[in-house]
């Protein structure tokens, strides 16, 4: 039932060479709306007391549950992300991201991506517990944030989603029980980012890194630091 697509990253030297092709289309479409994060109050980090900011996310196996709404829009067969793949986020300021993951998956074509990285001390939650990295052969799917070529700030941020098993109970919405990840990230000056899913669940074409995975409103959108 998956649809197996997306832009993939490979691992040179220690860094990681993001395909330009998905930078530049993600960054030239226009999502449909715009998810803001939530500020409340402050958190004590590394680099001080800073504004804490929240965003909720949603990994699904189709696309009838996200931002084109129960039809799917064009393409209701292909995994997404909801509710929305425009994000905005405050600048110098601490992001929380709680993701809930209702996708089965397989292995990663790059263990690079099966690592949490980017995150306040290197770790995620996965259903309350703290991990540093994931079984990169039972990975739904990636939630990674990468610069755009400029003078802005770095930002490199990748989270490895777990698989739902195959056999998990089913909800009354009609999809499984979710795994739930919750990361933190702290942001730096105003920038414009990348996300993209770096697990092959696309289509077949380009190595499973296309369809969905190279469009925006589903396995890819823009982070916008503001």
């Amino acid at each position: 039932m998956r649809a197996f697509v997306g832009v993939a990253g490979t691992l040179l030297g220690g860094a990681v060479a993001v395909a330009l092709a998905g930078t530049v289309l993600a960054h030239a479409t226009t999502a449909p709306h715009q998810l803001r994060a939530q500020v409340s109050g402050t958190a004590s980090t590394p680099q001080g007391e800073l504004p804490h900011a929240f965003l909720e996310l949603d990994t699904w196996p189709d696309s009838m549950a996200g931002e084109h709404g129960p039809s799917g829009g064009s393409h209701p067969d292909w995994v997404s992300y909801g509710p929305a793949s425009s994000l905005s986020v405050p600048a110098h300021s601490l992001v929380t991201v709680t993701i809930r993951q209702y996708d089965t998956g397989g292995e990663l074509n790059n263990d690079f991506f099966g690592t949490v990285r980017g995150t306040v001390d290197g770790t995620a939650t996965v259903d309350g517990r703290a991990v540093t990295q994931v079984d990169p052969t039972e990975v739904g799917h990636t939630f990674t944030i990468h610069a755009i070529p400029s003078s802005q700030d770095p930002l490199f941020v990748s989270v490895p989603l777990p698989a739902v098993a195959d056999d998990a109970p089913v909800l009354d919405n009609g999809y499984p029980a979710p795994h739930v990840i919750t990361f933190s990230f702290i942001t730096g000056g105003p920038g414009s980012y990348v996300w993209q899913c770096e697990y092959p669940c696309g289509d077949g074409t380009y190595a499973n890194f296309g369809g969905p995975m190279s469009a925006q409103g589903y396995m890819e959108g823009t982070l916008t630091v503001g």
